[in-house]
């Protein structure tokens, strides 16, 4: 077991109150486990405490003179803040005789559950059986690797959860002076949550890469069809490279349009529904929520697209970029001889690369703002401009980029011919985008959503938000007419409006 003393060495903190640092407090922290985590928090608490720290642990790699071994009636005795770095099904036959021992004590829950709970975390269940300590979960994001070794991969937050305020307080110093970044969830019910991190793979990147997976084997499957069963336009060796790359772009520009039609569709919903405070459809709910994977997904798509164009840049496989040229041999004993070659680029081949560049190019701006640290430096406004104009530009582009490689076609075939043409059918879903987007620019639409969205309710005799209703009636403070209420409270310029039990909250907050 391991624990600190609590002697004349103590970690200092400084607790943040209301604005204002308080005197320096000492708390004394010790560990309770053997683990590979209990002696990475060791290590870690050792060498980034401060010099008057004193750690006692039964084993560990390296030589520590102020360390020495510990019971767990020691641990708990002597220190504050406990680590629990034990398994959840040892809880109650390692803690169950220390319960009176364990009375306002801090511990930080750091176990982990192979399958989520939606009724009670491993947190929760400690709370229970130790009703009077502060229990805070923490830490079971980390790895024990991640917390001993400075240069692990991985996130660096510390999400914590807590009911004691003053508790999640002093964990949360705890991991800023670890090295971590604490991000406070509040009550100890998100630790459910918590809880569900570690075991998570991938949730939100799950249904766009599906979405993308399917897009891409529909485009496959439909040009296998049109350049190989239909007809033979291409060679079956051809299919690794040449082939599989149409499929790529028309995947990525199907991609980015998914990403950018729903910012249009909400508006239509809230111009149907005549408020905001109606919930979206759950469906719809889930692809706006999936915009920035899908965003990335089609940057990729994008990505090995430019690479393998860049691959077969040559008149072999563009044949139609460039200018071609005959070579003719005068004819001798029978007819003459000509040799066509191809040069330089036509207006085609420039047009179509200019867009693309320009495409490109505007998508990297657009992943690489999504990086944490770049995304960190931009306020609202530059996220909004980058994000939504940049990246309709993009798309704008992108269709350019298609029109210039597919209008030459269209113009020597039929209307059969230009329906079924690739180029054509890829361009369906970006052209209703850029046109809904442009729709929805025209200032009288623009300024009916903009007001839709800012509160104003077309019909508001009735509210039709299946929104949360609370439990019990009560009262909320509301300012009076010809008052002025700010966040200063005068009991002179509000009042109490009483609400009943089946009061709907979202209209309880317009009359706040």
């Amino acid at each position: 077991m391991i624990s600190f003393d609590n002697n004349e060495s103590h970690v200092r903190y400084k607790l943040v109150e209301e604005g204002k640092m308080t005197e320096t407090q000492k708390h004394s922290i010790g560990v309770i486990g053997t683990g590979n985590f209990a002696r990475a928090i060791a290590k870690r608490l050792y060498y980034s405490a401060d010099d008057q720290m004193i750690a006692y642990l039964s084993s560990i790699d390296d030589c520590f003179c102020d360390i020495a071994v510990g019971s767990i009636s020691d641990c708990i005795q002597n220190a504050e803040i406990i680590f629990l770095a034990i398994h959840f099904a040892d809880y109650t036959d390692c803690l169950g005789k220390y319960i009176p021992e364990l009375s306002r004590k801090i511990l930080i829950d750091v176990s982990n559950r192979d399958r989520p709970s939606e009724t009670e975390s491993n947190a929760e269940f400690l709370s229970t059986l130790v009703p009077d300590a502060k229990v805070v979960k923490a830490f079971n994001v980390l790895s024990a690797y991640a917390i001993e070794e400075e240069t692990a991969g991985g996130s660096r937050r510390v999400f914590l959860a807590g009911n004691d305020t003053t508790a999640r307080t002093k964990v949360s110093v705890l991991a800023r002076e670890l090295g971590f970044y604490p991000v406070d969830l509040g009550l100890l019910k998100s630790s459910r949550k918590i809880e569900r991190f570690p075991i998570r793979l991938f949730p939100e990147w799950r249904g766009p890469i599906a979405f993308s997976i399917a897009v891409f084997n529909i485009w496959f499957l439909y040009i296998i069809f049109i350049y190989f069963v239909e007809k033979s336009a291409f060679s079956w060796e051809q299919i690794f490279i040449k082939v599989t790359n149409k499929p790529l772009c028309m995947t990525a520009i199907t991609l980015l349009s998914a990403t950018y039609l729903p910012s249009s569709i909400a508006s239509m919903f809230q111009i149907f529904y005549g408020t905001k405070h109606i919930r979206f459809p759950y469906w719809f709910d889930k692809w706006l929520k999936a915009r920035k994977q899908l965003g990335i997904m089609a940057f990729i798509l994008v990505t090995v697209h430019v690479i393998i164009s860049v691959l077969l840049m040559s008149p072999t496989y563009w044949r139609s970029w460039y200018h071609p040229i005959k070579i003719i041999v005068p004819k001798n004993l029978t007819e003459d001889l000509e040799l066509p070659m191809v040069t330089w680029m036509i207006w085609k081949g420039e047009a179509a690369c200019l867009a693309g560049i320009l495409a490109f190019l505007c998508l990297c701006i657009l992943a690489v703002s999504t990086i944490p640290s770049v995304s960190e430096t931009l306020n609202w406004k530059e996220w909004q401009f980058i994000q939504s104009k940049l990246g309709h530009v993009s798309l704008f582009l992108s269709v350019v980029h298609v029109i210039i490689m597919g209008a030459p076609g269209w113009a020597n075939g039929g209307v059969v011919k230009i329906l079924k043409s690739i180029t054509f059918l890829s361009l369906i879903l970006p052209v209703i985008t850029l046109t809904l987007k442009i729709l929805f620019s025209f200032p009288c639409l623009n300024r009916y959503v903009t007001k839709i969205r800012r509160g104003w309710e077309r019909n508001n005799t009735g509210c039709k938000a299946k929104c949360s209703k609370p439990y019990n009636s009560g009262y909320v403070v509301s300012k009076k007419e010809n008052s002025k209420l700010d966040f200063n409270f005068d009991a002179e310029a509000s009042q109490m409006i009483q609400f009943e039990s089946d009061a709907c909250e979202c209209h309880m907050l317009k009359n706040v």
